[in-house]
């Protein structure tokens, strides 16, 4: 019988009634340190204790109780998950089994495949959905906050505005008429920086006409507050994706137009923005100073781990190709997700 197994990538040992280890095919002997494979060759009470860390069940993750090895009868161990201390790769999960194969000589098999990747996967899955779902309510706050104050308090403050100038022709007196002009002017200043503000936080355009008006809009408040000059090159005419996919590229845009604010020293921006076999390109490139491939970019370096970990979560990747005072380009692609309704 051990023939028929010592070509198998799983491991694999065979135990008599007592609980001695009758025999291990290679794959069992390459996971067991020696010592506990000579003990459990040896009859020794309890061997497998020593490289077994508990089996999941409804008592725990890792838990001893009604061991496997003291309730062959049961038929709920055909396939269970188990934890092992191995040799070289420390405390290993495997799915497993413990069954009688020969009952008349009551000869029980145990058999274990690595779950190692596998556990990987399900954790990388996990930890993909947690930060969906932490991106997803990021956005729909700034989304909220960003119309309460636009229709809320901006429409407040332009009322007051629109008041105090009514209000200027109600008097005569200079020196009153002096103070309604200086509260009129901090108000429309606050008024303006409660509308960028707004439009910050989540860009009504964004969510109502799509990724084309919402970067022209971005990119003239750039002009006009940092005096950076924006040359964009648009293909997609109205072209509507899923809400993630284009909250995801106009937030990767806003960040490398900013990095470029901040630390290209540059005076104008290209922005190319299209779509090709069924994924959307973006790139973002500048001429300023850059940066050394591999080496550290000014700055804290969370907008550029941001900007690909926004892209991966969608399935998408970022490419940064910068080299000292020659300039960097970002590049983004991302799948062409149409936006719900549309073919």
């Amino acid at each position: 019988m051990l023939k028929m197994y010592a070509n198998s990538s799983e491991a694999i040992l065979f135990f008599d009634r007592g609980g001695k280890a009758l025999a291990a095919n290679p794959a069992a002997e390459e996971i067991l340190d020696e010592d506990v494979l000579a003990a459990l060759l040896e009859g020794e009470d309890g061997a497998i204790c020593r490289a077994c860390a508990g089996y999941t069940n409804e008592h725990g993750l890792r838990s001893c109780r009604d061991c496997y090895f003291h309730h062959p009868e049961r038929d709920d161990f055909t396939s269970f998950q188990v934890y092992l201390q191995t040799k070289g790769k420390g405390l290993v999960p495997y799915t497993s089994s413990f069954q009688t194969v020969d009952a008349d000589r009551d000869i029980r098999v145990f058999m274990l495949r690595d779950m190692t990747r596998q556990f990987l996967t399900q954790e990388r899955l996990y930890e993909n959905k947690m930060m969906k779902h932490v991106i997803d309510a990021q956005e729909n706050e700034r989304k909220r906050i960003s119309r309460e104050l636009h229709d809320g308090v901006a429409q407040e403050l332009m009322s007051a505005v629109v008041d105090l100038r009514v209000l200027k022709y109600m008097t005569g007196d200079a020196g009153l008429l002096e103070k309604v002009r200086q509260t009129e002017a901090s108000l429309s200043r606050l008024l303006e920086d409660i509308r960028n503000l707004s439009v910050e936080l989540r860009p009504a355009a964004l969510d109502d006409l799509g990724l084309d008006a919402a970067f022209r809009s971005h990119f003239k408040r750039v002009e006009e507050n940092f005096g950076l000059l924006v040359n964009y090159g648009g293909e997609l005419k109205g072209r509507r994706y899923a809400s993630e996919i284009e909250t995801v590229i106009y937030r990767v845009c806003q960040e490398a137009i900013l990095n470029a604010v901040k630390y290209a020293d540059v005076e104008t921006v290209d922005v190319i923005l299209s779509e090709q076999g069924g994924r959307v390109l973006l790139s973002v490139s500048d001429r300023g100073r850059g940066f050394a491939p591999g080496g550290r970019p000014d700055g804290t370096g969370l907008g550029l781990y941001g900007m690909r970990e926004r892209a991966e979560l969608v399935g998408g990747t970022l490419e940064v190709e910068s080299a000292p005072y020659a300039g960097t380009t970002v590049r983004l692609n991302v799948p062409a997700v149409p936006e719900k309704g549309e073919g």
